[in-house]
């Protein structure tokens, strides 16, 4: 599931100053303090949806599929086989920053984040159906399952016939339909020659604008050199954007320099040692955990 080769030079070169700014979210660490969990979660939705309440807010998931969607024909690349298993890793993440998960403790003994399990922590329902399937899907394993599990049993991607009820079917087109309910896209029919296919295409150009700007802004005008002082939701955006195989379209706007420069802080963060990151305090070790899952 190696996605860290193979950055792909764009073909636009101009660049865009029309798109609008806006931060999304605020860090949503997991609760430390099991015994006030469910005042911890509700503080944790809020500053999901801290900001201006005239944005459309999107989850992690809704953010990848945007980037990767095509504007007008409204459908990703059919050479794309990397954003399923992206979309699932934004999944987990998601969990993990409402507090709906963690990992387990490592105990006396130090265990690398890829052997530890990932075990429940709330099965409060989040009012997303995708982050509630998936939440019952875990609270109902026994024994708990690594990330690097939950990755492939999301996605279907299983020799164990008996794991396959784990899929999380119709990602994309669940996700597409959250976002044309949002307003962002709208819904038509497409024929191609031997079959008729539903897409979404772009209708609110200032929010895809908006997120685009957001990523440029984190490897550029605010970059700042720590990946624990960044915003976890904007370091996850950014990790599994690449895992997906749609950051690219970030970056294609951007001129020569700014261009070389962003890909170049992007590497930077698929070079960190994830492990250590992990055991830095205050560290989200849902987002470390699914970034070396997408790294092996």
């Amino acid at each position: 599931m190696n996605r860290s080769d193979g950055l792909v030079r764009r073909a636009v070169k101009t660049r865009d100053n029309g798109a609008e700014g806006g931060a999304y979210g605020q860090n949503a660490n997991t609760p430390d303090d099991d015994s006030d969990l469910n005042n911890s979660n509700k503080d944790q939705e809020d500053n999901i949806d801290d900001g201006d309440s005239k944005q459309t807010r999107l989850t992690l998931m809704e953010e990848v599929l945007l980037l990767g969607l095509k504007d007008k024909e409204g459908y990703t690349s059919f050479w794309n086989d990397c954003i399923s298993s992206g979309l699932r890793g934004c999944i987990l993440i998601e969990l993990g920053l409402r507090g709906r998960v963690m990992m387990e403790k490592t105990g006396m003994r130090r265990r690398s984040l890829c052997s530890r399990k990932l075990i429940l922590k709330s099965d409060q329902p989040t009012g997303d159906v995708l982050l509630d399937e998936a939440l019952k899907h875990i609270k109902e394993t026994d024994p708990p399952e690594s990330v690097q599990s939950w990755i492939e049993y999301l996605s279907g991607e299983t020799w164990n016939p008996l794991k396959l009820r784990y899929q999380l079917k119709n990602v994309r087109e669940r996700l597409a339909k959250n976002l044309v309910e949002k307003g962002v896209l709208t819904t038509e029919k497409q024929n191609f020659l031997l079959f008729d296919m539903t897409t979404h295409p772009l209708s609110d150009n200032v929010v895809k604008c908006r997120l685009v700007k957001k990523i440029q802004d984190a490897v550029l005008s605010k970059w700042v050199n720590d990946p624990q002082r960044m915003d976890k939701r904007i370091l996850a955006l950014i990790f599994l954007a690449h895992a997906s195989d749609v950051i690219e379209n970030a970056f294609a706007p951007l001129n020569d320099d700014d261009y070389e420069l962003a890909m170049k802080r992007v590497r930077e963060l698929l070079d960190l040692d994830f492990e250590a990151e992990a055991a830095k305090p205050n560290a989200n070790e849902i987002l470390w955990a699914v970034f070396l899952a997408f790294s092996k």
